[in-house]
């Protein structure tokens, strides 16, 4: 279980959301190494389906973008290149999304990024009551409305999901 009592210090994330007058909750949890979504959705109770993750991919030109998805799912690359008219789509490697984003790998938010990036979101998260996403730290996710993602980031829905 949680720590319900758990102080989590603002993150540029937070400042971000806080700034925007976005509402959140916040939900601190014993960070894993490689425990990922499952491990995040276990400890706070929560489906894994409505825990969104973060990922810094780059496109065939070296772009580097970010795309949210469910937490139960993988992102087809094809699709996503198909979506966005590029050759490819491949994670970046951790120290390159960490010098991208700012963020440790396992504690990267779409909230308060290093530098502008282009956010893409799989398109069914958009019709969750609620998501839980990373708040800026290993350890920590906010839940926020998911239309935060297309009001404050701008975030394009595509359709890249695949069942895992």
């Amino acid at each position: 279980m949680a720590k319900k009592d758990k102080h989590v210090s603002e993150t540029p994330a937070t400042q971000m959301l806080r700034a925007a007058g976005i509402a959140f909750t916040e939900h601190p949890y014993d960070y894993v190494d490689h425990g990922g979504t499952a491990e995040s959705a276990a400890q706070l109770g929560v489906d894994e389906h409505s825990v969104v993750k973060t990922l810094v991919m780059q496109d065939d030109q070296l772009r580097p973008l970010i795309v949210l998805m469910h937490g139960d799912r993988q992102v087809s690359t094809k699709n996503l290149a198909r979506e966005l008219g590029v050759k490819g789509i491949e994670p970046c490697k951790p120290e390159v999304a960490q010098r991208h984003s700012g963020y440790l790998v396992g504690g990267t938010s779409p909230f308060g990024l290093r530098k502008a990036m282009p956010i893409v979101v799989e398109a069914s998260v958009l019709a969750l009551a609620k998501i839980h996403i990373n708040g800026g730290r290993r350890g920590y996710l906010v839940g926020i409305a998911p239309h935060v993602l297309v009001d404050l980031l701008g975030a394009r829905s595509v359709h890249c999901a695949l069942t895992v």
